[in-house]
């Protein structure tokens, strides 16, 4: 292991793999459980009639997680009504979750056109950010620790970087003998340990870990809700980093973050079990209430957003204003949506998806509304 010092940059940083043996029994072990349950994701994913649900949904929630990761807090609340109109939105954690949620969106599409890279990399954390991010070129970067003391000092000069980079994507793209899940863990350690840029490396990590399991043939969609588990275990997540930095204890980490894979994959499936449930009910109460029945663009659209306007119905639906205005009302007046006035606004909202979305799980896996 390489001498490390945390009041100096690390230079040094050994590029991967690890000369240690990664995949042990216990780590093979735990990889087939969080493959297992991958899997079913995925597949529920894939048979879903609707799949937009899950992409514009489970990213807000993870957009609004990895914030917080970075006490970058905003409600859950806020995002959902806000995320049609991004720009509208006036406060600025709201303004940084939904870019996190837009950059999770662009790395989706630029991974099924194209390999991983450190270009891309840095494409999602500008987008992250808001603005054009280069790679750090100045001193003085560190992660810090209770009182102020330096935990850690990454590497240091835009040329180490780079070269770390490649190094990164090297592996990221040649590690063909280890498992997705085990390299994912390998490749977040070592992204984050570079701290290529100045800000959003958490944020920007955490959307890289979903695309290398997409890149993979792991999972068809970016829903894989990670952000939820490291938030509930953030001292640990942090002090596993750290040991591997100071001790190598690769094994620990790489636990740690199958055990996270497995969690998120059977809470996630839970909730798109949740959803499927409410949608069949929605349908019935749609057939019941509205003069045409069930318009199948209407359902699809109060589970795309949470939060419709009336001009979200009239173009999905292709029908006129008073049209909308008048299916939106009847739902409300059924009890099917509750009306939300916000400035000028109408917001008609999908209350029971919302209860679905925010809802934990118990101690036994289930999931129950706060």
């Amino acid at each position: 292991m390489t001498e490390w010092d945390p009041e100096a940059p690390y230079n040094s940083l050994s590029s991967l793999p690890p000369q240690v043996e990664i995949e042990t029994k216990t780590i093979l072990k735990a990889t087939v459980a969080a493959r297992a349950a991958l899997a079913r994701l995925d597949e529920a994913a894939r048979t879903l009639p609707d799949p937009s649900v899950l992409i514009n949904t489970i990213p807000l929630l993870e957009a609004q997680a990895s914030s917080e990761i970075e006490n970058i807090v905003t409600t859950t609340d806020e995002l959902f009504r806000w995320a049609e109109n991004e720009a509208k939105a006036t406060d600025p954690a709201t303004r940084e979750a939904l870019r996190y949620r837009s950059a999770l969106r662009a790395g989706f599409e630029t991974v099924i056109e194209r390999p991983l890279s450190a270009a891309a990399a840095a494409e999602i954390c500008s987008r992250v950010r808001g603005h054009d991010t280069r790679y750090r070129t100045g001193s003085g970067t560190y992660i810090g620790g209770p009182h102020g003391r330096r935990v850690y000092t990454p590497p240091e000069g835009r040329e180490v970087i780079v070269t770390k980079l490649a190094e990164w994507e090297r592996f990221l793209h040649s590690a063909t003998d280890l498992d997705p899940l085990v390299v994912m863990a390998l490749t977040h350690y070592q992204f984050e340990a570079i701290h290529p840029f100045a800000d959003a490396n958490g944020r920007t990590g955490r959307i890289l870990n979903v695309l290398v399991l997409v890149q993979a043939g792991l999972l068809s969609l970016p829903i894989l809700y990670l952000s939820r588990y490291i938030i509930r275990t953030k001292q640990q997540y942090y002090d596993l980093l750290l040991a591997v930095t100071r001790d190598g204890a690769w094994q620990g980490w790489v636990l740690y973050i199958l055990e996270g894979v497995r969690q998120t994959a059977d809470f996630t499936l839970a909730k798109i079990d949740g959803i499927r449930a409410l949608q069949a009910v929605v349908h019935d109460e749609m057939a019941a209430t509205l003069p045409r029945g069930v318009d199948a663009d209407l359902l699809a659209a109060l589970f795309e957003q949470p939060y419709l306007r009336i001009r979200t119905v009239r173009e999905r639906c292709r029908v006129s204003r008073p049209t909308a205005t008048k299916w939106l009302d009847a739902l409300v007046t059924a009890g099917v949506l509750k009306e939300l006035h916000v400035g000028r606004d109408r917001l008609f909202v999908n209350h029971r998806l919302l209860d679905v979305l925010f809802a934990e799980d118990d101690q036994n896996g289930s999931t129950t509304s706060p």
